[in-house]
């Protein structure tokens, strides 16, 4: 095996554990005192109506973050714009999980509202998220269009894992089975940095997961936010120019398609993805 592949995989697998202990160790810190009855701020009902913490969200990025800080193999610069990713997006999540209202939703909706005056926790979102992925880009890439073009695939790419976020363990399936071929790409094409990057909030959100699929914790905005942010700032470290220009063409269509269009159903009427999205989930409850 080449040198750089053994670096790239000693780096990822340090990268997952330590993800996956700070992840485990922040939400065992988090939900230590929590009330009985769920009841209190960080509570929220999930799709059956049950009382679920989202505290999940808080603990994957303080667990990706220390995965961040302390992983071998990372560049300052990359380590630096991964923790500015994984802050930046995660305090923003947080702060439309406490204070978000419904009353706008979807980018269309958060932006009309913006038009006429009114600033909603969703247009606080977009443009914490837009800010602190242009910051970590700025970092990691070459001149300003690039600069431009790695910030809103970060930004887009932390929007869409948290619309996936609406069904127990969904997002972090996503996050997966995206990242997956990202981290063996990486250690193909010996990229050793790139390999610890997709590895630390991989390792951080499968130890995650089962409480997740429980239905006993969600990422919420916060945790889904952090998740896409980290798996965007890999993807644009990790793939070639036209790779990464794909990479956003298909986020940004993903998106759009959102807007009209519910990924649930989409899931529910296909066999395939729907055996994934069920896979370890409580049976649904029959109608």
């Amino acid at each position: 095996m080449p040198a750089s592949r053994a670096r790239g995989l000693l780096y990822a697998i340090a990268g997952a554990a330590i993800g996956a202990v700070a992840a485990r160790a922040a939400y065992a810190a988090f939900t230590r005192d929590r009330p009985a009855d769920l009841s209190g701020r960080w509570t929220r009902k999930n799709h059956r109506g049950e009382p679920i913490t989202l505290l999940e969200g808080p603990a994957f990025a303080a667990g990706a973050g220390a995965a961040a800080a302390l992983t071998p193999g990372l560049p300052p610069k990359v380590r630096a714009a991964a923790l500015l990713a994984v802050a930046g997006s995660g305090a923003v999540g947080a702060y439309d999980d406490l204070y978000g209202t419904t009353s706008s939703k979807g980018f269309k909706g958060h932006l009309s509202a913006l038009a006429r005056g009114e600033v909603t926790s969703g247009a606080v979102k977009i443009l914490g998220i837009g800010a602190s992925g242009l910051a970590a880009a700025a970092l990691v890439s070459d001149g300003p269009a690039d600069t431009l073009a790695n910030g809103a695939t970060i930004a887009a790419t932390a929007n869409l894992a948290n619309l996936f976020d609406l069904r127990p363990g969904r997002a972090i399936k996503v996050a997966l089975l995206t990242g997956g071929p990202l981290l063996a790409a990486a250690l193909l094409r010996g990229k050793p940095a790139t390999a610890a990057l997709v590895a630390a909030p991989l390792g951080a959100a499968a130890a995650l997961l089962p409480d997740d699929l429980g239905e006993r914790a969600m990422l919420g905005d916060a945790g889904a936010n952090a998740l896409g942010a980290l798996l965007g700032l890999a993807a644009v470290t990790g793939l070639n120019r036209p790779g990464r220009y794909v990479l956003l063409g298909t986020v940004v269509a993903l998106t759009a398609a959102a807007e009209k269009v519910s990924f649930t159903k989409v899931i529910a009427g296909n066999r395939v993805l729907n055996g994934i999205d069920m896979l370890g989930r409580r049976p649904v409850d029959p109608v």
